[in-house]
């Protein structure tokens, strides 16, 4: 919410939509939030699951999220101020002008070179020289830096990165070059250094494209903390941000809120929804003594809560500090490529001096020669096809899984993917689909269907909601209907009081399921059970992976019946209920330290951790937006089947990865030695260079 006075367009309002999946729920959102009072504009990113929406400064987020739920979408505040930039678009639009600049200027150059090759001598081959000079020398500058930028930093640091014989090489052919031009030589390698840059910019920004979807899930869940909360004062409420609230203040939650700190609840009842933090999927009643922590969701009635912690000493942002250690120790993998070029740049280097000292030696001190060689070595070693061996072949496979609804976000996620041997599954919302269903509402005589609807329809419980929804008939008519925060809904229908909501409520028998209770005056209460309807594709995907040998887990924060109910269904033996995040998280670690390479796959706040602490983590599209970002690959359809098939093309694309290095190795050993005697131009090392990644980038596409 904006400050009073504040010109309205900079009244902006960020929300996270995490079940928007396509253009028609971007009209929807657009179209109802345009049609609130007060909204000057409403942007949806459907990549990024939001909206940004400009409006007056009356205009409250809760009054939005509330339009958007009417609606049928779900809607959570976010703070602006604590998300990324667009550093990472300018990026890519940055590499995306350096390859279209260099790809121009190749083609020019290599038009002048035709008139070279075609026989052209003496002034008409200078001045063919000079224009390749012109177009070439500034864009090697400009195309260049990148690469010039790294090798300087790499420098700098005290080691040798792929990018410093890159720039050598970049240096040696413009350098050679004008040399040979100025002294009227018949070559001139102008369209060598062109090719070269062009050739490393698309690799460059095949890489940059593996990663660019993914960001910090730390940053995602400190902006999903509650920008502002509602303090009593001594002159009343007050709105205040939430990084203004010390231990000890007074709060206030209304309905339908978000808890703003961690807490005790002082004042009110009600029903918190945990599902986003612990994955419990009922709701739990709050009373006064209650614990709350910051990010849970007040249902039904409002509290009064005294702040025990707030701001980066909440449990929402220990668990956002939790996840960013975990993305810390998760960063240190290393790809193949990053490896290799440890061992590859330096011996480059040494080659290539070796090469120039020799011929020095051997020439007499023909430094024109000794160069020329050095250079050709240094090109035709140029670790292109080392670079494009990884994010050829993860671009390749990203395309195949992304046809079969999986979207890899990390470069070297297909690479871990490959080596996993235990699989980790949440269960609402991942097994399942996190929406309860009635079970047995053909006991109830027509009366008693019409007045559960009646009730049902006036809550907005979850339970509620489902038991509104599975009644197609008509609701009973009934007087003095109304909701008892943290307990029911009650009303009169016919002179009978009739109540639906908990057991010890209604006065029956608590049971250990999932279950709501209808009683209708002094008869005997119903209870109505519901089940959490198994995800498409479940069955099938733990199947596959006990087939393939992988061993299958069953993690989650629900309570002991249902998770055992659910693991039964599914044959998995291995099974926790009542775990926490921290736990999840530790669950994993465990396992990593005995040696095991784990995949886990879950969808809610509480499986952040564990997500990004895994060795490669899977959510689906349907997941809360921190949990998608911590996660390497993202479940952009319904059904959890792909996921076993997506270890079985990790493995083909390991596979091909190593058949890359094997080509970039043998391509090396047959041209070094070429080039060392001499018997390769500085062109004819470039053309063998591009010759190799060439191949490398047809052998990645064999995956498709």
């Amino acid at each position: 919410m904006a400050l009073a006075g504040q010109d309205a367009r900079d009244a902006r309002i960020m929300l996270s939509l995490p079940t928007i999946h396509c253009a028609a729920c971007i009209t929807d959102v657009e179209r109802a939030l345009a049609r609130h009072e007060g909204v000057v504009s409403a942007r949806v990113n459907l990549t990024l699951r939001r909206v940004s929406v400009e409006a007056d400064p009356a205009v409250t987020a809760d009054a939005l999220i509330a339009a958007l739920r009417a609606i049928g979408y779900e809607a959570h505040e976010l703070d602006p101020a604590l998300l990324t930039s667009t550093e990472a678009d300018r990026q890519g639009r940055d590499l995306l002008m350096r390859i279209g600049v260099s790809g121009f200027a190749m083609m020019n150059i290599m038009l002048l070179s035709v008139a070279v090759w075609s026989g052209a001598e003496a002034a008409t081959r200078d001045l063919f020289h000079w224009i390749s000079a012109a177009i070439a020398l500034p864009t090697v500058v400009f195309a260049g830096k990148p690469f010039f930028a790294s090798a300087f930093a790499s420098l700098r640091a005290g080691r040798l990165g792929m990018d410093v014989p890159i720039s050598l090489a970049l240096i040696l052919a413009s350098a050679i070059s004008i040399f040979e031009t100025m002294h009227s030589g018949h070559h001139a390698y102008f369209d060598a250094a062109v090719m070269l840059t062009f050739f490393l910019l698309t690799g460059r920004y095949l890489d940059y494209r593996t990663r660019a979807v993914a960001r910090s899930a730390a940053e995602e869940l400190a902006a999903l903390e509650v920008p502002r909360a509602i303090r009593m004062s001594q002159t009343g409420e007050e709105i205040v941000p939430v990084g203004d609230l010390r231990v000890g203040d007074l709060v206030v939650i209304r309905a339908g809120a978000r808890v703003p700190a961690d807490g005790i609840v002082e004042q009110g009842t009600s029903e918190i929804d945990r599902s986003l933090l612990t994955g419990e999927s009922l709701p739990v009643f709050a009373g006064s003594g209650l614990a709350l922590s910051a990010g849970e969701t007040n249902l039904t009635g409002p509290l009064m809560m005294r702040v025990t912690a707030a701001g980066r000493d909440s449990s929402l942002h220990r668990m956002a500090d939790l996840v960013a250690t975990a993305e810390s120790a998760r960063s240190k993998y290393t790809s193949l490529a990053e490896r290799a070029s440890r061992f590859y740049s330096p011996a480059v280097h040494v080659l290539s001096f070796g090469a120039f000292a020799f011929w020095m030696w051997k020439t007499g001190n023909d430094v024109r020669f000794a160069v020329n060689i050095s250079a050709a070595v240094l090109i035709i070693t140029c670790p292109c096809a080392l670079g494009l061996a990884v994010p050829a072949v993860v671009t390749a496979a990203s395309g195949k899984l992304f046809r079969m609804g999986l979207l890899i976000k990390d470069g070297t996620a297909l690479e871990r993917l490959a080596e996993v041997d235990t699989v980790v599954f949440d269960k609402t919302g991942t097994l399942t689909q996190g929406i309860p269903t009635l079970e047995n509402l053909a006991g109830l005589s027509e009366r008693e269907v019409q007045i559960a609807k009646a009730l049902a329809s006036a809550s907005s419980h979850p339970l509620a909601m489902a038991l509104a929804a599975a009644i197609d008939g008509p609701s009973a008519l009934g007087t003095d209907l109304r909701e008892r925060a943290g307990y029911g809904v009650e009303g009169w229908f016919d002179g009978e009081l009739c109540r639906l909501g908990r057991a010890d409520w209604t006065g029956a028998a608590p049971v250990n399921v999932t279950a709501t209770t209808l009683r209708l005056g002094d008869a005997t209460p119903v209870t109505l059970t519901f089940q959490d309807s198994l995800r498409a594709g479940a069955m099938e995907a733990v199947s596959a992976l006990q087939a393939q040998g992988k061993r299958v887990l069953l993690v989650s924060g629900d309570v002991e019946t249902a998770v055992e109910a659910l693991a039964a269904r599914l044959e998995i033996r291995d099974w926790h209920a009542r775990q926490l995040p921290e736990q999840k998280a530790d669950i994993i670690a465990q396992m990593t330290e005995a040696g095991a390479r784990v995949l886990m796959v879950g969808d809610g706040l509480n499986d952040t951790a564990a997500l990004a602490s895994a060795h490669v983590s899977i959510s689906p599209a349907s997941a809360l937006e921190a949990a998608r970002t911590a996660s390497d690959i993202v479940l952009l359809g319904n059904s959890l089947a792909p996921v076993a098939e997506a270890i079985r093309i990790a493995v083909k694309a390991r596979r091909r990865i190593k058949e890359n290095f094997a080509i970039s190795l043998l391509y090396n050993v047959v041209a070094v030695p070429i080039a060392l005697v001499g018997a390769a131009t500085p062109l004819a090392a470039a053309l063998a260079m591009s010759l190799s990644s060439i191949t490398v980038s047809l052998n990645s596409l064999r995956l498709k």
